[in-house]
């Protein structure tokens, strides 16, 4: 049997807010312009050669109802003013025949900026143990980035964060980030 392994992948956020919990995740999905898919999460394992490609070309190969496997992050609240966050990280190695690592995080009380650096960080942390890059794991995560790209073995590093603060009136809000997988 042929290994199912993704070609590309595209990133994409959105924010939903309603009276319902469910409804609230549906908004988030619609506004990600996921809704209409069957997602199924995966781990986080970001494949050799896939190629990164645009939110916008990635959403218009979607068809609606198709099984769509993604890596994704969902956090929900109904408390008014209480900061919601959702993060996919990715960190890509030099070399293009070994895999790189995708994060997530679900969180409350943190900013977009506090989230990205988070993700990034967890990503790097994950490909850097696989690659043998050691670095000591207390580090500040700027001294981290540093041992990372002295290295010369991770090349890439980036973040989709999506950030919202609760509706003031107590509607649930949600936040979702998410790496789509394609395998065309």
């Amino acid at each position: 049997m042929t290994p199912i392994v993704p070609k590309r992948v595209f990133f994409t956020s959105g924010v939903g807010k309603h009276a319902h919990n469910l409804e609230s995740f549906e908004a988030a999905l619609r506004d990600a312009g996921i809704a209409q898919c069957n997602l199924v999460r995966v781990s986080s394992i970001y494949p050799p050669g896939c190629r990164i490609i645009s939110r916008k070309v990635g959403l218009g190969e979607l068809v609606p109802g198709q099984i769509t496997y993604c890596v994704m992050a969902d956090t929900r609240t109904d408390e008014p003013s209480r900061m919601v966050s959702a993060g996919i990280g990715l960190a890509i190695p030099k070399k293009k025949d070994h895999f790189g690592y995708i994060s997530e995080h679900h969180g409350f009380g943190m900013t977009e900026r506090k989230t990205a650096d988070l993700v990034e960080d967890m990503a790097a942390s994950m490909l850097a143990t696989t690659l043998g890059i050691e670095f000591d794991p207390d580090l500040a995560y700027d001294a981290r980035r540093e041992v990372y790209k002295m290295s010369g073995e991770i090349v890439q590093t980036r973040a989709v964060v999506q950030t919202a603060e609760g509706d003031k009136n107590g509607k649930w809000t949600t936040v979702v980030a998410a790496a789509i997988f394609l395998f065309h």
